[in-house]
């Protein structure tokens, strides 16, 4: 079974948009039944934004570029939304950073309206956002002052789609994924010629997976990059999937439990710092509560008494809770009982959301309240946003989460350097990005984890990439070029709006010292 992760003071005026062009679909269909790639549709506005005391004034693009088989047919359409400073002098070699969120099946609305589009959507931080009116306002945390963006959509998510030629089969899978978003990276190269610019690629959750294989695969195709920047990683599924015989999630888990009973104030004897309480736990993890999942049957009744009264402190989930679970539990389980004595669980993407319980004997968690708070508003927000401030107006209905595409990814993928079709069991794409570090000696790469996230937790993370392997010199080597950062939030780093003013900084910083070379 394979883990599958999903992968999200004052009011500012709304810029109002001055189209310059948008052309109509209405030959679409006919073109389609023809075999021929229908007319991308392009709506092309400007604007501008105050961004640390100055104006930026860019412009946005929107439309789709399409991509081919190899028949050379057109095959898929992929939509993207850019945006690109104007009167640069040398804007051919001005910073581009490509974004897209995850799923699989995800379209990227929420880094686009989340996080450093110039345009962002106020939620509400950590409960459910009230129904419309929502309030959309000019972003002061928008990366445009760093690098242009341009957020794209993965075939079947957002407007991206097949045409008559596109196989499903061809697009929804690890590898098929990583292709169609090379092919579109080098078409937007040549049709904006950007080929000269500095490169970033920016991915959250299945993003990161995304960017791990994308990364590899533009090395081989001569495209090198500058950075790659990460949020809320997942690029071994091992570490998140709980199947019986591995121990390795319920290790790799326990520090965000104890991060967020320490939020939820659900410890027996809370401390006042979490960083130094979940270097405690992380220590733990990985020595007494490791070894006692590994004795198994063997482990000694006093050695396994110790090892529940400190899963009781570290969690709030009492003793017997552990014993039954025979000292694992798992994501959900946790989700569920945590606040079980108020009739509530916690999200999974964000366990700082809370909702009521739908079933109050059940032991499993059946619903995210997370995304129940924030999706109404993103949806509603996109879709405004899109006719009012791009001024596109498409027919085709926009898919902002396609379980269609999830449930039909092919998880199987070609290890980079092994020369093997796919590898048995979990998908592991991190030797991609080591292999495309080890190409390019010059690649850096960004870290960004939220405390609180269940989905994807932190030490996962930590554990993916301290076991990075470069066969000359092992992993410290490629560890000098892998920079972590961490923020009190969940999956969505930017739903918290403190974090996401530290977080827009440390990008901003990660991609200033990498221009300057003051990454080694």
């Amino acid at each position: 079974m394979h883990a599958r992760n999903w992968i999200l003071a004052s009011s500012l005026l709304l810029l109002a948009p001055m189209p310059l062009y948008a052309a109509g679909t209405a030959q679409a269909t006919s073109q389609a039944a023809k075999n021929v790639a229908p007319h991308p549709q392009f709506a092309v506005t400007h604007h501008s934004i105050r961004l640390g005391g100055e104006t930026i004034r860019f412009t946005a693009t929107a439309g789709s570029l399409v991509l081919k088989n190899p028949k050379n047919q057109p095959a898929a359409t992929m939509f993207f939304v850019a945006f690109t400073q104007d009167g640069v002098r040398n804007a051919a070699s001005r910073p581009i950073t490509f974004l897209y969120n995850g799923g699989p099946g995800s379209s990227s609305i929420w880094l686009e309206l989340g996080a450093f589009g110039p345009i962002r959507i106020v939620t509400t931080n950590a409960t459910q956002t009230p129904p419309p009116p929502y309030r959309l306002e000019s972003n002061p945390y928008s990366l445009l002052d760093k690098t242009d963006l341009v957020f794209i959509d993965a075939p079947g998510t957002g407007f991206s789609h097949l045409l008559p030629d596109g196989k499903p089969a061809e697009f929804y899978g690890v590898d098929q994924d990583g292709n169609a978003f090379a092919q579109f990276i080098r078409r937007y190269l040549n049709k904006y010629h950007r080929w000269n610019s500095p490169k970033f690629l920016f991915g959250e959750s299945y993003g990161t997976t995304r960017s791990a294989v994308l990364a590899n695969i533009l090395e081989h195709k001569g495209i090198a990059l500058n950075g790659v920047i990460l949020l809320s990683s997942i690029l071994d599924f091992e570490t998140a999937g709980f199947t019986p015989g591995n121990d390795l999630p319920y290790i790799l888990y326990l520090p965000s439990y104890a991060a967020v009973a320490w939020y939820h104030k659900a410890l027996p004897a809370r401390p006042k710092a979490l960083k130094p309480f979940l270097e405690e736990v992380e220590q733990f993890a990985t020595t007494q509560y490791a070894h006692a999942l590994l004795k198994g049957s063997r482990l000694s009744p006093a050695t396994r008494s110790a090892v529940l009264k400190k899963l009781h402190q570290y969690t709030g989930l009492p003793e017997s809770y552990w014993a039954k679970a025979n000292l694992r539990v798992n994501n959900s389980q946790f989700e569920k009982e945590l606040l079980r004595n108020r009739d509530e669980v916690t999200g999974r993407l964000d366990a700082r959301f809370t909702g009521w319980s739908m079933d109050l004997l059940g032991e499993y968690q059946n619903w995210d309240p997370m995304m129940g708070a924030i999706s109404p508003a993103f949806t509603a927000a996109f879709h405004h946003y899109l006719s009012s401030y791009l001024d596109y107006r498409p027919r085709r209905k926009y898919e902002v989460l396609n379980m269609k595409v999830n449930r039909s990814w092919n998880w199987k993928h070609r290890v980079a350097g092994l020369g093997k079709k796919s590898w048995p069991g979990f998908t592991n794409v991190a030797p991609d990005l080591a292999f495309a570090m080890i190409q390019n000696k010059y690649l850096q790469v960004m870290v960004n984890s939220g405390y609180f996230d269940l989905g994807t937790p932190f030490f996962a993370t930590d554990y993916t990439f301290d076991h990075l392997f470069d066969p000359v010199a092992g992993t410290a080597r490629l560890m000098q070029r892998v920079h972590k950062f961490y923020y009190q939030s969940g999956h969505m780093v930017y739903l918290h709006p403190a974090s996401l003013r530290v977080f827009k900084d440390n990008v901003a910083r990660f991609i200033e010292q990498t221009l300057a070379g003051d990454r080694k």
